[in-house]
């Protein structure tokens, strides 16, 4: 993929910065036409400026150790407990220790992880509030708990023994996973993913504290170039005299109904007096479940979509984003938002359901499709983020093209699904012209045709990052 390399060439022009002020947390050019059951709150006043927006906390969290310090540290970590990291557990390191959990400074202690079950957020020591939905935290078991003792520290090793981080300043708690769960997706029903892969047999006990990471995590998969940390995004849209940075959150192949959201959001913040607004289009990189398309695949997939012109190399950014898929619908789409807050980004895009998923159980969707960006217009702690809701993108057969859903002539429109999506893939068959570049949608096709069936014929799922 050396040709997305031309995606980090330099926007040309200087953008000066607009004196325009908001009352409210929707950008006006894009109003949500849905009533709220409450009323509504003031929000912080937000001006027009070529400035990045400040991380939570004022200052973004990077927790690696200095160059000079590595040895020392290295020599002290050989003496403390030692605690396997699982490859998600690797993953949250990851996010932490760039800051997309700014002002977070570790895995979370045991207020900090009350806070987030049951408010959403957490309270600085001035006062101030941010947003945090998910919990990041650190399971360990009865033996690993015996084995810490009365050590205020610990060394954290990946599955292979290597020294990843320490620990510091401990404080060991009960994990409730019953209470972590439900308040997390709102249900106990079994079959959740993340719930399965990273919960339900984990330790009865979490373990918080403040990270001192030893080295960058690097993935050595042939894409680690594109896991640009908050610090680095930053540099780019400086680079590129961004006065405005909205940010697309995504986990699956990019379709010209996702490519019409983007691109008519950059029509828009033009429209509102911005001279160079910057895409950040970020594909979700850590894990996912089985049945969504692995993200070397998806970058692959997003390479056609910028060569075939569907969205403009020069007024895009494609990196990784490394957290986790919770799948847990309004409770996550906070924490994506926030997180692209850390990053640069003053604009956030939500459309239908995100972070959603299927129920797993019954023949339903888990969560009400609206919900995520109603919580994002009213989440204590994004007060400063503009959301930028949309109607639901469609295939207009009356034109031939993805277009947004207009209900006054809802028999021209064909809805196809991730899961209809992914079955015309696995069959070869082709979409109609116009939902997605046909170089993309070849990516698709050959990543389904590279799955060996099984015995008995069917393909296997693919099996989770």
């Amino acid at each position: 993929m050396a040709s997305m390399a031309t995606l980090f060439v330099k926007t040309p022009s200087p953008s000066p910065s607009f004196p325009k002020t908001f009352n409210t947390h929707f950008s006006p050019a894009l109003k949500l036409s849905i009533p709220l059951a409450s009323k509504p709150r003031t929000r912080q006043r937000l001006r027009i400026s070529n400035a990045l927006i400040e991380p939570d906390g004022g200052k973004l969290v990077e927790l690696f150790v200095e160059e000079s310090k590595k040895g020392e540290k290295k020599r002290e970590a050989a003496s403390l407990p030692r605690i396997k990291l699982s490859r998600i557990d690797l993953q949250w390191v990851h996010v932490i220790s760039e800051g997309w959990s700014s002002p977070l400074r570790g895995f979370m202690r045991e207020s900090e992880f009350l806070q987030t079950l049951h408010f959403n957020s957490l309270r600085l020591d001035d006062g101030s509030v941010v947003n945090m939905s998910v919990p990041i935290v650190l399971a360990i078991d009865d033996a690993q708990k015996r084995l810490i003792g009365e050590s205020t520290r610990v060394a954290l090793v990946d599955s292979d023994n290597n020294l990843i981080a320490i620990l510091k300043d401990i404080e060991i708690y009960k994990h409730h996973k019953e209470e972590r769960i439900a308040r997390t997706w709102g249900t106990t029903a079994p079959g959740l993913p993340y719930v399965d892969q990273a919960i339900t047999n984990a330790g009865n006990w979490l373990i918080g504290g403040d990270l001192e990471v030893i080295e960058p995590i690097k993935y050595h998969d042939g894409l680690d170039r594109f896991r640009l940390s908050p610090a680095e995004l930053r540099e780019e849209f400086t680079r590129r005299n961004a006065d405005a940075v909205f940010a697309f959150q995504l986990r699956n192949p990019v379709h010209n109904g996702h490519a019409l959201l983007m691109t008519d959001t950059r029509r828009r913040l033009l429209e509102m007096g911005y001279k160079n607004p910057i895409l950040l289009l970020h594909p979700l990189g850590g894990y996912t479940k089985a049945d969504d398309v692995p993200l070397s695949w998806r970058m692959k997939q997003h390479e056609k979509v910028l060569e075939d012109g569907v969205l403009d190399p020069e007024t895009t950014v494609v990196s990784i984003f490394p957290s986790p898929m919770h799948y847990a619908g309004p409770t996550e789409v906070q924490w994506h938002a926030k997180a692209r807050i850390n990053a640069g980004a003053n604009f956030y895009i939500v459309g239908r359901d995100p972070a959603g998923m299927g129920h797993p159980i019954e023949k339903r969707d888990l969560y009400d499709a609206d919900h995520g960006k109603k919580v994002l217009s009213m989440a204590p702690g994004l007060e400063r983020l503009n959301i930028l809701p949309f109607k639901v993108a469609a295939y207009d057969k009356s034109q031939g093209k993805m277009a947004f859903f207009d209900p006054s002539r809802s028999q021209d429109f064909l809805f196809i699904s991730g899961t209809k999506m992914r079955t015309l893939a696995r069959n070869k068959e082709n979409p109609p012209e116009g939902f997605m570049c046909p170089n993309g949608w070849k990516v698709l096709v050959d990543y389904y045709d590279s799955l060996v069936p099984a015995d008995n014929g069917k393909v296997p799922e693919a099996v989770p990052v």
